[in-house]
């Protein structure tokens, strides 16, 4: 199983941190130790300062493929949910400068946590998912999938033009503007169309 992650996939996010619009989408992995599941909660690194939150639809592959053709890609999901996708942004600034990967800001231990997932067939359009993050009961993020640059179909479809998918693959869509810092201490919910899918406390 691999997580793939979906990098500037709203503008207005990609205005937020200063970055061009992509004209592909971009992605890059996070193993599978970054996974946090069953709503057991984040321990804050000791090796950053600056964790910031991206929340983010997340779909489960649930056939393999490879080299799908756009129009073919719904059948690759039957199921949706929510994750978080931490950041250890001041890693992430060092990382730029010096034109090095991101892995070290991206994909560190516990840096996924994952929500449960919901039916595709229990969403009436899958193009016009509404998201939202609550930290300590105030909304922070909030983002629909009718806002996104590439469509699920249409990562799916790029993305196995180099990866072959496996049944189980994750993949993180991109995040909405607002993404932001926690703090130890913080209770993070995260919903989909107004179901929570996910809650859990940063410690």
């Amino acid at each position: 199983m691999k997580i793939i992650c979906i990098g500037r996939n709203y503008a207005d996010h990609a205005r937020e941190l200063d970055n061009p619009l992509p004209e592909q989408p971009v992605f890059f992995l996070k193993p599978d130790t970054a996974l946090v599941l069953n709503n057991k909660p984040f321990f804050y690194p000791a090796f950053s300062e600056e964790i910031d939150h991206e929340v983010e639809i997340v779909l489960k592959i649930n056939r393999l493929g490879r080299h799908i053709d756009q129009k073919f890609a719904h059948r690759y999901f039957s199921e949706i949910g929510l994750g978080i996708d931490f950041t250890a942004r001041d890693l992430q600034g060092k990382c730029k400068k010096k034109g090095l990967p991101w892995e070290i800001a991206k994909a560190f231990d516990n840096s996924a946590p994952l929500g449960k997932f919901v039916p595709v067939k229990s969403i009436p359009d899958p193009g016009n998912i509404s998201m939202r993050l609550d930290i300590n009961g105030s909304t922070v993020q909030k983002g629909n999938s009718s806002e996104m640059i590439f469509s699920f179909d249409r990562i799916i479809s790029y993305i196995s033009k180099f990866i072959t998918l496996k049944i189980g693959d994750l993949i993180f869509t991109g995040t909405p503007a607002g993404v932001g810092p926690v703090r130890v201490g913080d209770r993070l919910q995260a919903f989909l169309n107004e179901e929570m899918l996910l809650d859990f406390y940063v410690r």
